[in-house]
């Protein structure tokens, strides 16, 4: 039986993920995000394509592609569609005044953030426990990087002040991501951080192919609330 908390926080989710979907005007090239609330997003944009809503969409992720073939959705690629005029995505952690992200435990963060670039705006859709005054004060950083010396790689990581971790499987084995890639997550400092020049070391790192670390890209960011909605 599921408890009136996460009730509650179900029901702020799809308060801002029916809100998000409203974003979406007739004719427009979409990215379609990763996670449990975009999810839902995904569900309200099928419900709005059967009422006859003519867009084309990009997902985030292998999962995200499926779920919107189950409903309808016309699905395209980069190479018919150069640019999206929206996407809407989930986040792990939204940092109140910057709105700088942590995005990418759900395992997508590489492809969350090619759509992400290709995109006019970028719409974040949470409920409020994703709100933080220090990023990686809940979560840790995904980094997503090569497979192949990914030990020197963490070693690296390590090197540069991140306390660093390979994301495993239940079953021991190395996560893999849709890219094929690994996952490494890092511990964030929490004092005197500079989200952008540690993010500007992370992507000089050899090995490491992107991190979850989105700045300067968020557009609007709409919070479920129990009371309603609130947009940042």
């Amino acid at each position: 039986m599921s408890s009136p908390e996460s009730n509650a926080t179900d029901a702020a989710k799809r308060r801002a993920a029916v809100w998000a979907a409203a974003q979406i005007e007739d004719g427009m090239a979409v990215g379609l995000g990763s996670g449990s609330t975009s999810a839902l997003v995904i569900e309200e944009v099928g419900r709005r394509v059967a009422e006859g809503l003519r867009i084309k969409a990009i997902a985030t992720s292998e999962a995200s592609q499926k779920l919107a073939l189950e409903l309808k959705i016309p699905m395209s690629d980069f190479a018919h569609l150069t640019h999206l005029d929206l996407t809407i995505d989930g986040a792990d952690e939204v940092q109140e005044g910057t709105l700088y992200l942590i995005k990418g435990h759900g395992g997508a963060l590489l492809r969350e953030k090619i759509v992400a670039m290709a995109s006019g705006r970028l719409l974040i859709a949470v409920d409020p426990r994703k709100l933080v005054k220090t990023l990686g004060s809940v979560f840790t950083l995904p980094v997503e990087v090569v497979p192949f010396g990914f030990e020197t790689t963490v070693k690296r990581l390590r090197d540069l002040g991140f306390e660093s971790e390979l994301r495993m499987t239940d079953d021991g084995k190395p996560y893999v991501t849709d890219g094929q890639h690994y996952i490494v997550h890092c511990k964030l400092p929490q004092v005197g951080f500079d989200a952008v020049a540690g993010g500007e070391e992370l992507k000089g790192t050899v090995g490491v192919v992107e991190h979850g670390l989105f700045l300067g890209m968020t557009s609007k960011v709409v919070i479920g609330r129990p009371e309603g909605i609130e947009v940042l």
